[in-house]
């Protein structure tokens, strides 16, 4: 009995140790959080500016041409796949990836058929244990990443297209929806859609090119497309976040429960144990009368 009442506490003591370690993660990623959506907030007036700029030398070029605008056929299919460099988040890496697996296999017959651009640790392992080849990856970022930690592998995914390595690029992320909900999200972001030919409604500002309206529309539309990219990180980011203070509340919460329940079992043994020595003691004095 006093070897079962020792192994439940130690059981108590090593389930109370776990739930201040996921409180505390449940407050670094609450922290984590607020200033992720305080930074996919603020990528979003730059990208916009970007696509009012794209959209009105389009709108004034008559047959604007760009390899980034231009549909054709496809033979090859870019996947650009951003993850986290952490577990603990619930199905956050988990569903995204059975989503990038699933399109995969409907859409592909071949490995040569794709390829694989990856951010984050936990994607570029998965991949790897599927013998599924990755052009480039990005690892370690930190929490609150600059477009300069991922700028390399947006441009080699963005200059893959151009120069025809492969036909379409898509995008697959986590799209923030608040600290409960993470919808895995996939996106064609190339070729570029809803540029060309796309009159805005109320004012339109008046801008002057130089050299010419294509050359600066062939600078900006891979700019324009490496920020998408960005902004996506930024979103993934958020979700990363509120995925893991929702998955670290939980096991707080669980913890809890345990912690009752083997407290509820303890004082129960503990109950027994007096009980029976009672009962001993009265007997030896039965015994002895």
């Amino acid at each position: 009995m006093a070897k079962g009442m020792r192994e439940i506490k130690s059981k108590i003591k090593s389930t109370q140790n776990t739930k201040q370690i996921t409180k505390a993660m449940e407050m670094v990623a609450a922290a984590n959080l607020r200033r992720a959506e305080e930074a996919a907030k603020a990528a979003r007036p730059y990208a916009d500016k970007l696509l009012e700029v794209v959209q009105n030398i389009a709108a004034g070029t008559k047959d604007v041409k760009h390899p980034m605008l231009e549909s054709r056929p496809i033979k090859r299919t870019g996947y650009l796949v951003i993850t986290s460099d952490r577990g603990l988040a619930g199905g956050y890496n988990a569903n995204l990836l059975r989503k990038v697996t699933q399109t995969i296999r409907e859409k592909h017959q071949s490995p040569d058929e794709y390829a694989l651009f990856v951010i984050g640790r936990k994607g570029r392992d998965y991949f790897r244990r599927r013998g599924m080849k990755i052009v480039e990856e990005v690892t370690g970022l930190p929490d609150s990443p600059k477009f300069a930690d991922i700028k390399s592998i947006a441009s080699a995914a963005v200059r893959n297209f151009e120069n025809g390595t492969y036909d379409e690029l898509y995008l697959f992320y986590n799209r923030f929806v608040n600290a409960l909900t993470q919808i895995p999200e996939q996106k064609r972001l190339l070729p570029l859609d809803g540029i060309g030919g796309k009159e805005k409604q109320g004012p339109v500002a008046s801008y002057e090119y130089e050299p010419s309206p294509e050359g600066v529309l062939e600078v900006l539309l891979p700019k324009y497309a490496e920020t998408l990219i960005f902004s996506a990180l930024l979103d993934g980011k958020a979700s990363e976040f509120g995925a893991r203070m929702t998955a670290m509340g939980n096991a707080t919460k669980n913890a809890t429960k345990m912690i009752s329940s083997y407290t509820l079992q303890y004082n129960r043994a503990r109950q027994a144990a007096i009980t029976q020595e009672i009962s001993e003691i009265v007997a030896g004095a039965n015994a002895q009368s």
